[in-house]
């Protein structure tokens, strides 16, 4: 079974602490490892959840404890509409292969995603100040922007474009082994 590590941050670490496996799976082979920070708004827990390879960014708007039970299906679910509403089309099955099972893992201290991470959170405060509560944030369309700024560490490549390369990586691998 596929699983995928999505490593903490210290600040989120905290707050997950009972649901942090004590072994870390083997790297994702499609899509590799993911980290997550934890941001407020309103008081309300959020998480950006960055991808390590791709700099593709996630963001699951009040997560609470109970929903720790089922991360992997809200994670998928999150990243499934996060990927159509970025223009990458894809069906929910195919996001559910590749992502399989979440592993939720201490700081793997990885300072390039971390410094990624703390950038987006910047933006993150200017739109705080701009939309004001929680329930004006438009977290999907903020989060395609974040999504559709060019990356030093692709070439200058967007996230979105990265990720829909490897999506389509993957189906075509798929397909080209039934075949």
């Amino acid at each position: 079974m596929i699983k995928t590590n999505i490593f903490t941050t210290r600040k989120l670490e905290k707050t997950t602490n009972e649901f942090i496996s004590s072994q870390v799976s083997i790297e994702n082979e499609f899509l590799g490892n993911w980290t997550a920070t934890l941001f407020y708004v309103s008081n309300k827990k959020c998480w950006l959840i960055i991808n390590k390879l791709t700099k593709y960014l996630v963001i699951i708007p009040n997560v609470k404890k109970s929903d720790l039970k089922n991360i992997s299906t809200i994670f998928k679910k999150t990243l499934y509409f996060q990927l159509n509403n970025d223009g990458i089309k894809t069906d929910y099955t195919l996001v559910d292969k590749i992502i399989g099972e979440i592993n939720l893992c201490e700081t793997n201290n990885d300072r390039s995603t971390s410094g990624s991470l703390n950038n987006c959170l910047f933006q993150m405060d200017d739109w705080k100040k701009d939309y004001g509560t929680y329930d004006n944030m438009p977290f999907r369309d903020l989060n395609n922007k974040l999504n559709s700024s060019p990356n030093k560490m692709l070439n200058w490549k967007y996230p979105k474009e990265k990720m829909d390369e490897m999506i389509k990586a993957y189906a075509q691998q798929r397909t080209e082994l039934k075949n």
